[in-house]
Order: C-alpha cells, then structure tokens, then sequence
C-alpha cells in the first residue's frame, strides 16, 4: 500500500526564526537572487511568513525591492556550505547557517552559482 507525503508542518509563530538581513538568497519560482533587506508588515492580502504578518523585503537591483514570503525563498550557500551573508565573518555566518539548517528543509540551501 502506497503511503501518501505527509505535507511538511509549518512553524508557529512563537517557533518561527527569522533569515537575518543581509543574507543572500534566490527566488524558488522566478530564480532571480538577492539580499534580505528586511521585513515589511502587511496590512491586509497577500501571503505571510510564519509570524503572520510579514514579508521580507528583497534587494534584487540598485533600486528594486520586491517582497516574499519564506517559502518562496531559497538560502544560498558559499563554497564552505555557509550562508552568505553581506558584511559578515564565518563564525556568525556558521551559527546562522546552523539556525537556519535547524528549522528549514535541506532542499531549501542551494550553492551559489
């Protein structure tokens, strides 16, 4: 007998770990990548992180801003299977690297091109 998947639960609010800003990362559908440039509380429509109430605000370009939800975000990893990150040194992109691998799927880390 065929079992189905059981779909992956999503985290409560209380249990949800932000992706720090700065940390680089890729669109799972449109592919194009860019940096965390924060969260932008939504008022009313459209998909939310886990908290709720949020989406991150993406810098995709010199003055684009486009806003998403976690699951449409893929992290991407350096050569070392760290986050990259802007401005950060390895021992805080590891313990990043570490908190992120503890609440989202292998599949959702991708090496950077």
């Amino acid at each position: 007998m065929t079992q189905k998947p059981t779909p992956q639960a999503r985290p409560l609010a209380s249990d949800w770990v932000r992706i720090p800003d700065g940390t680089r990362v890729k669109h799972r559908l449109e592919g194009h990548e860019g940096v965390i440039d924060g969260l932008t509380e939504m008022v009313s429509g459209g998909m939310r992180n886990p908290d709720g109430r949020t989406q991150y605000r993406i810098n995709i370009g010199t003055s684009t801003r486009q806003l998403v939800t976690q699951d449409d975000l893929n992290i991407l990893l350096d050569h070392e299977n760290l986050v990259i990150m802007v401005r950060q040194k390895e021992p805080y992109r590891r313990s990043v690297t570490e908190r992120l691998h503890s609440i989202l799927s292998a599949d959702r880390f991708v090496k950077s091109a």
